[in-house]
């Protein structure tokens, strides 16, 4: 461990909201974390929680993502822990999209952001935030590194016949249509401690890991390296989502643009915010469909069976992707803390070595853990995510290297 400053500051920037998290690399303790949200509306909302104090809240206009971090930077400041802290190492942020370019954490110049906004049309929602917080945070502290850490990176591993679509290639290189992936931060995450769990180095454990949250991604990770991921040239493909549908037939589209007579955006809106549970039954919070699948409700059972099915079908597709597989790993949200979604995702793969503990499987918190039974061929486990420690990991290493 290095002797000089010691801390990261974790920003991530959405289209209307900053989280951030102040990170002592030296135990990987969280000194602050915080939340701006509703930027650009009279009702925005600042909660800020000192380690050693009680949280703040404050409501008050926020015009923009400038406002939001310098009402962050002196948040942090009151506590002592303002951004002139010669304590403070470096600032890393989340970014979306890195393309095909950004592999591994990037320290930020004005080449990468001309890059990163030039990735915008494959990100547009997510990326002019992440610029937005680059941007500001280099203004503040322009002799300080600000390092950007993508949510593609982990999957540029893919090896092609994996990242490619089944379409003319020039056509798609011309257009930059590929499967990229997201949630690469959790999923390097995830697969990293999935290993430890087992006592074993990453290189040598081949995972699944299952990142399930209102967004939902399954990843193939084979002794540390992605080679295959759910989500693809956007994160509306792959399992069923709270509001994305996930896989579909393409044709879907035209048919509803032909007979169905809706524009694209119209179209944009159903398949990614009126779709996957929600779409379904009316609610995407897991919690209150297996509140009504157990009360009876059969729009919500149709539901949970949807969602489960498309699961099970990517854990069998990645088995045979991987060949062997030493653990599946259920995180983010729904994958830490919805028991019957574990239970429900490996009923009936006993065959390929898979199977829960019920009593292990209903424990509730507790960290990392393995809920399988102890003699299965295939460690079942939940591992909660840290996308935030995964970042400030990263950038820390970049800059002390």
């Amino acid at each position: 461990m290095s002797t000089g400053p010691t801390r990261v500051l974790v920003l991530n920037s959405g289209s209307s909201s900053v989280k951030y998290q102040l990170i002592d690399m030296r135990d990987s303790s969280r000194l602050a974390v915080g939340l701006v949200e509703r930027i650009g509306e009279r009702t925005s909302r600042l909660k800020h929680t000192p380690a050693d104090g009680e949280s703040r809240e404050r409501t008050a206009p926020v015009a923009d993502h400038e406002a939001a971090l310098k009402a962050v930077a002196a948040e942090l400041a009151e506590d002592g822990l303002g951004l002139d802290s010669p304590e403070l190492a470096a600032i890393g942020h989340r970014v979306v999209h890195g393309g095909l370019r950004f592999t591994e954490p990037t320290v930020v110049d004005d080449d990468v952001l001309a890059e990163i906004e030039r990735l915008i049309p494959l990100a547009p929602l997510h990326n002019p935030a992440g610029l937005a917080g680059l941007r500001t945070a280099r203004a503040l502290r322009p002799d300080l590194p600000q390092v950007a850490v993508f949510d593609t990176a982990f999957h540029t591993t893919m090896p092609e016949s994996a990242a490619r679509y089944a379409i003319d290639p020039e056509v798609a290189d011309h257009h930059r249509i590929r499967r990229y992936g997201f949630h690469g931060t959790s999923h390097a995450y995830v697969s990293r401690e999935t290993a430890r769990l087992l006592g074993k180095d990453p290189s040598e454990v081949d995972v699944i890991v299952l990142h399930l949250g209102n967004g939902a991604s399954a990843s193939a990770v084979r002794g540390g390296v992605c080679v295959d991921t759910s989500m693809g040239l956007t994160p509306l493909e792959g399992l069923v989502m709270g509001t994305r549908s996930g896989d579909l037939d393409p044709a879907v589209i035209f048919h509803l643009a032909r007979v169905g007579e809706m524009s694209m955006d119209e179209i944009d809106t159903l398949l990614n915010k009126r779709s996957g549970l929600l779409g379904l039954c009316g609610d995407n919070d897991m919690r209150e469909i297996r509140r009504r699948v157990d009360g009876g409700d059969e729009a919500a059972a149709l539901a949970f069976d949807i969602y489960i099915h498309r699961l099970k079908k990517y854990i069998g597709a990645y088995y045979a992707v991987l060949g062997t597989v030493d653990a599946v790993a259920f995180t983010a949200g729904v994958g830490e803390n919805a028991a019957p979604v574990r239970e429900a995702a490996v009923a009936g793969l006993e065959g390929l070595g898979l199977a829960v503990d019920s009593g292990l499987n209903a424990v509730r918190g507790g960290g990392a853990r393995l809920i399988s039974p102890a003699d299965a061929r295939v460690a079942v486990a939940v591992v909660p995510t840290d996308e935030e420690l995964e970042i400030a990991t990263q950038t820390y290493a970049l800059v002390t290297a």
